[in-house]
């Protein structure tokens, strides 16, 4: 793991701790790059509950409970999905947040309307509180998936403060 992602998984470990709360993930593009990042951190068996790595739509029907419906008018990279993957990384965990990735990392998959790079976030609280954003990220498909990742971590930071 780099530094800048133990550093961000250290200080999120730091405050869901401190507010008594857990972690689920559910990746499909970073394929569990996140979840990674965060159980090298020491300590993290205290606050990450779970990790999804739904990289077909099969399993994120399966795992997850995304509707096909969602997948066939909407496709994988979609706010509407990525906001059915954090509603069932809930739904499948303890977890308190939880945090989903879809999106395509390259080279190939892309097309005009979802250009390579192209990666939604949505995020979902227990309580019922999440949301979604798509960024556009740049360069090759470790470059995608590590902005990805670092995103993820600034959002949950974010949300958990």
């Amino acid at each position: 793991m780099d530094r800048e992602h133990a550093e961000l998984s250290s200080l999120l470990g730091q405050i869901l701790s401190a507010r008594g709360w857990t972690l689920a993930t559910a990746e499909s593009c970073t394929g569990g790059l996140l979840a990674g990042a965060i159980t090298a951190t020491a300590g993290s068996s205290g606050w990450f509950d779970r990790g999804f790595v739904t990289y077909s739509n099969e399993s994120k029907v399966e795992l997850l409970g995304v509707s096909p419906a969602t997948l066939a008018c909407h496709g994988a990279v979609s706010e509407e999905t990525a906001l059915e993957m954090a509603d069932g990384a809930i739904a499948h965990s303890h977890a308190d947040v939880a945090i989903a990735i879809t999106g395509i990392a390259g080279p190939d998959g892309g097309s005009t309307a979802k250009p390579v790079g192209m990666v939604w976030l949505a995020w979902q609280q227990r309580n019922g509180n999440g949301d979604a954003k798509v960024h556009c990220f740049f360069g090759d498909r470790e470059a995608v998936r590590h902005q990805a990742v670092t995103i993820a971590l600034e959002r949950l930071i974010a949300l958990a403060k």
